[in-house]
């Protein structure tokens, strides 16, 4: 029944309701990137060296005078981050996002959330709900890589409210055995990538590890290469170990042989970051005699969701 007595004390005459009204030639508008209305996601690199030594601290990496956004932000909806804490210390992370995602570079330690907490070492997984704090204790002094999406919260002008996931732990000894498996599964050198998502149940449509976020833990075996391929998420990928020789090249376009053309090379170093911009070719190399090993965590998630992401293989 409409409430006609609500409308009664309304003043139809204020300006607000059109003062901010603009309007644009489709054509010239449409494309706000190639019309240099808005920044292309840089490349950019993060050595280890941020995290490597010093006090208990929070590194975020943040391109947002780049991005023209509210910083801290890596990307339009992802903050990456390096996490030293101290033995003996801890540090809470207090972020507005939905998800947090976290990969234990070394030593170790808990990680809690109101009563809920679980312990962590070298090499494990873990992820937890935006809304409330998140502390890290260690044991042992610990680094960590830890990506959330508050810069997507920030642009929506939302708040995490509601938890669509519990804490959850990806304990290094079984991601580790997943990903031999598909190492050593018949045909894996034929493969795009070699590698495993790591999921969470409440997801079954995206596999992914948060409805926003996945991870992927991926290897590159020696002599080798990974062809190229594109997504339209953002890729903000961790060094977790490598030698020499271990790089990745990355670009706008394919030539007719399917490699990409004047690409952008990044040298890998164990424990640093480097950034993948959405729709860009990338590929893996490994001219070493070890296994090298990489951790894209993107915003693959809310893409997937959407029917966006849009990824495409090199032949």
């Amino acid at each position: 029944m409409l409430d006609r007595t609500a409308t009664s004390t309304l003043n139809l005459d204020a300006p607000a309701t059109t003062e901010d009204a603009r309007y644009f030639e489709y054509t010239s508008s449409a494309n706000p990137i190639g019309a240099k209305l808005i920044s292309r996601v840089p490349y950019r690199s993060f050595p280890a060296s941020l995290y490597d030594g010093g006090p208990t601290r929070v590194v975020p990496l943040d391109l947002a005078a780049e991005l023209g956004c509210e910083g801290p932000a890596t990307g339009p909806g992802l903050c990456a981050n390096f996490v030293r804490v101290l033995a003996g210390e801890k540090v809470s992370l207090e972020p507005n996002a939905t998800s947090l995602v976290f990969y234990v570079v070394d030593g170790s330690g808990i990680a809690s959330q109101d009563s809920t907490g679980l312990r962590f070492s070298k090499g494990d997984f873990f992820t937890f709900p935006g809304g409330q704090s998140v502390e890290l204790a260690a044991d042992s002094t610990a680094r960590l890589y830890y990506v959330n999406d508050a810069p997507l919260l920030a642009y929506l002008g939302a708040s995490a409210t509601v938890r669509r996931f519990v804490p959850t732990l990806y304990p290094a000894t079984r991601a580790e055995e997943e990903l031999r498996k598909v190492l050593k599964a018949p045909g894996a050198g034929q493969r795009n990538r070699v590698s495993i998502l790591l999921g969470n149940a409440n997801f079954p449509q995206t596999r992914t590890v948060t409805h926003t976020m996945w991870a992927m833990f991926g290897v590159v075996a020696p002599k080798t290469m990974q062809k190229p391929h594109r997504h339209q998420s953002i890729a903000l990928d961790f060094i977790s170990e490598c030698q020499p020789g271990c790089y990745t090249l990355v670009g706008t376009e394919l030539d007719d042989h399917g490699n990409i053309r004047n690409p952008q090379r990044v040298d890998w170093e164990p424990g640093m970051v480097f950034v993948t911009p959405p729709g860009y070719w990338h590929a893996h190399f490994n001219e070493s005699s070890e296994n090298g090993y990489v951790i894209p965590i993107q915003d693959a998630g809310l893409q997937t969701y959407l029917r966006a992401l849009d990824i495409r293989f090199a032949h």
